[in-house]
């Protein structure tokens, strides 16, 4: 009986101890400071290797032109494809070019002024770019005519929610499209291996019932 007293002391001082609360503040304060010199130091590199053009330029499609014999893809965004059709009011039509219209009016007769640091795998540059005042990336995306990709989602938001530009009919995002273009077996093979999932999953609810089940209401079409 005399032992326990004992063993609960052995007990009570292997538990670890709390850590001051301004242990706790300080620690916190120091990972936030280390992370803004962090976003301080990438900011200032990227400017430093920044490259800036200027004149007049050849628009290549909706998201993408060429400034001084430079390449360049408009940063954060990505346009409808140049031979990419959409669909509106049950009629299928041009949307990579009217995209590529679309930013043509936006740099006619003007000087556009572009400003990036990296280049993208066909060495193409990643910039912003504008006009005066107006940036086109971001005119781009809020007249619907390219999506947000990375960027620019509150302008996206606004686009859909007028239903204007390729957003007032159906359309298959860019990306999915390039996918499908490039490697039409890898995209057949993704949907195959789908159908297959969801076959499965659909065939062991039948057998065990819960397909019938008020909480699987969504059935097959619903995961389609």
């Amino acid at each position: 009986m005399r032992g326990r007293p004992i063993q609960a002391r052995k007990l009570k001082g292997n538990l670890p101890r709390k850590r001051p609360l301004w242990r706790v503040a300080a620690d916190f304060i120091l990972a936030v400071a280390v992370l803004a010199g962090l976003l301080v130091a990438a900011t200032q590199f990227e400017r430093a290797h920044s490259r800036r053009e200027t004149g007049f330029v050849t628009v290549n499609d909706g998201d993408s032109l060429t400034l001084n014999g430079q390449r360049i893809r408009l940063r954060g965004i990505d346009a409808p494809e140049l031979a990419q059709t959409c669909s509106a009011g049950g009629r299928q039509y041009p949307c990579g070019r009217r995209s590529k219209e679309a930013l043509q009016e936006l740099v006619r007769g003007k000087k556009v002024e572009c400003t990036g640091a990296e280049l993208d795998k066909y060495q193409r540059l990643l910039a912003i770019c504008s006009v005066g005042s107006m940036e086109v990336n971001s005119a781009m995306v809020a007249s619907g005519w390219a999506l947000s990709y990375g960027q620019y989602g509150a302008e996206e938001a606004n686009a859909r929610k007028q239903k204007i530009g390729v957003w007032a009919g159906q359309f298959e995002r860019p990306r999915t499209y390039r996918d499908r273009e490039n490697n039409p077996a890898s995209l057949n093979q993704d949907y195959l291996t789908k159908f297959i999932s969801l076959l499965t999953k659909w065939l062991s609810g039948l057998i065990d019932g819960s397909y019938f089940s008020s909480d699987s209401s969504g059935g097959f079409d619903e995961a389609l």
